[in-house]
């Protein structure tokens, strides 16, 4: 039974999802919480630049289960989720281009909401891809480095390639993007999660 169990777990993939004090708690509610299921072969595990507490802006202390200043590259990495957030204009977050450029160079995708979205711009991952923000104005003041702005499209999720990209409030049709891409739900079963969490079980 127990090395059945160990067998079980050693086999499934992981998302991670990077967090900073101050992150956007709800933004990777949705498909955190699906992705985690134990049918999905995937398991969520947080990382920051380092292991000391996180708190949310809703309030949540995470410890986080990676740093990058320890990250090795023997995980089996499924995808990057990066929620956004008060803390991707300060410096010391801008460690995480580490993880990024790992997930970049290995064609692992990265799924950035909100102001992540600003942080990615910044370091170049935007401008050879299809990809959304809080606005292309909003983008482009919080980016000063930022040069895609012939591929930015006014969407609540953009999905190009092993790019996806949320503005704000568009949490759902991010969710969905990654569901879809990691192939937790696909066609009417997606359709059918999607609404529900949209529009209600009893649509006003």
């Amino acid at each position: 039974m127990y090395t059945k169990l160990y067998k079980e777990e050693i086999t499934l993939k992981e998302v991670l999802l990077f967090i900073t004090d101050g992150f956007a708690d709800w933004e990777a509610s949705y498909v955190s919480s699906e992705l985690n299921k134990p049918e999905t072969g995937y398991r969520v595990k947080t990382i920051a630049i380092d292991q000391e507490p996180k708190v949310s802006m809703g309030g949540l202390t995470v410890l986080p289960d990676y740093s990058v200043q320890a990250f090795k590259p023997h995980l089996e990495i499924a995808m990057l989720i990066i929620p956004g957030g008060t803390g991707w204009r300060e410096a010391k977050n801008q460690q995480a281009k580490v993880i990024v450029d790992y997930c970049v160079s290995r064609d692992i995708p990265v799924a950035a909401i909100c102001d992540a979205t600003t942080f990615l711009g910044n370091h170049g991952y935007l401008d050879h891809h299809r990809h959304t923000g809080n606005t292309l104005p909003y983008l482009k003041q919080g980016a000063p480095n930022y040069r895609g702005d012939q591929h930015y499209v006014d969407a609540q999720s953009v999905w190009d390639e092993n790019l996806i990209t949320a503005n704000g409030s568009g949490a759902l049709e991010f969710s969905r993007h990654i569901l879809e891409r990691l192939g937790v739900l696909k066609g009417d079963e997606l359709n059918e999660w999607y609404e529900i969490f949209k529009k209600g079980y009893f649509p006003s």
